[in-house]
């Protein structure tokens, strides 16, 4: 999807018929929270470029991806700056995902992709 922050709308749209439609509608409000606030904070954070959206379900827990293309920082201080001020900017998002016993962090992504992927899992 675009890297626009208006992208936070479709996502949660698209999750949320995804979730009902195959009878996961439990899962709907943690897990479209948690995607309009993921994408949001990636797309405000890397404008402009892409982000891909993965969701899950399996092992009785549904499991959120998005991959961004946040390039990476070459000095460690502006890269543990920037890994600060995005968990700052995901603080709501926190405070659902473990309201609801699940989990969440984010990492950068493998050395052949460029960009940090962001993940949560919320249990059944």
């Amino acid at each position: 999807m675009p890297g626009d922050t208006r992208s936070a709308f479709i996502g949660r749209t698209a999750i949320a018929a995804a979730l009902e439609a195959y009878g996961l509608a439990p899962y709907v409000w943690p897990v479209t929270h948690a995607a309009s606030e993921l994408v949001a904070v990636t797309a405000r954070m890397t404008p402009g470029r892409e982000l891909y959206v993965s969701l899950r379900h399996r092992d009785d827990a549904v499991r959120l991806l998005v991959w961004d293309q946040h390039p990476q920082h070459a000095e460690t201080d502006m890269a543990a700056l920037c890994e600060a001020r995005c968990r700052r900017a995901l603080w709501l998002l926190a405070a659902v995902v473990d309201d609801w016993g699940g989990e969440w962090g984010t990492c950068e992504a493998s050395q052949t992709q460029q960009g940090r992927k962001s993940w949560v899992v919320v249990p059944r």
